[in-house]
This record gives structure tokens, C-alpha cells and sequence, in this order.
């Protein structure tokens, strides 16, 4: 767990999601995040993050592989969307 946000919205910094990646040497990660809300769309919030992310991860040599939203309703998978 990286964050814990309020209700409809969080601050996310790289930093952040790729201090403990970075320890562990990995070479790819998932981002997973929830929508209380029950709607899996990805906000544009959300396809901005993982732009910035992925450009970040490009620079550290870590790959993200998906950014997935899950709720209570299922899931979004950004990847197979073609948002990544």
C-alpha cells in the first residue's frame, strides 16, 4: 500500500510507488487502485497518474505492466482497454 485517499480523490508521487520496487530490484509492477464509487472507468486523473508513472518507471528500468481498478462491481484493466 502506497496511499490511503479521501473519498474522491488521492495524491500519488513516484516516488512513493516505486520506493519499495526499487528495494526489491523488481523489473515490472501492477498498479491497483479502488473506486469506492463502485464505476471502474479510470478518470482522467487516473490515465494521467499512470502516464506519469510509466514515464518514471521507464527512466528507473521498471516496466508497469497494468494499472487495474477494482470495486465492488469488478474491475478495469487499463491495459486491456489500450489506455496503456
Amino acid at each position: 500500500m502506497v496511499t490511503v485517499g479521501l473519498l474522491n480523490s488521492n495524491q500519488v508521487h513516484p516516488r512513493e510507488v516505486f520506493s519499495d520496487p526499487i528495494v526489491d530490484r523488481a523489473a515490472a509492477i501492477i498498479l491497483v487502485h479502488n473506486h469506492p464509487s463502485g464505476d471502474t472507468e479510470p478518470s482522467q486523473e487516473d490515465i494521467a497518474i499512470t502516464k506519469r508513472l510509466i514515464q518514471a518507471g521507464e527512466l528507473l528500468g521498471i516496466k508497469i505492466h497494468d494499472h487495474v481498478i477494482v470495486s465492488k462491481n469488478g474491475y478495469t484493466s487499463m491495459k486491456e482497454r489500450g489506455v496503456i
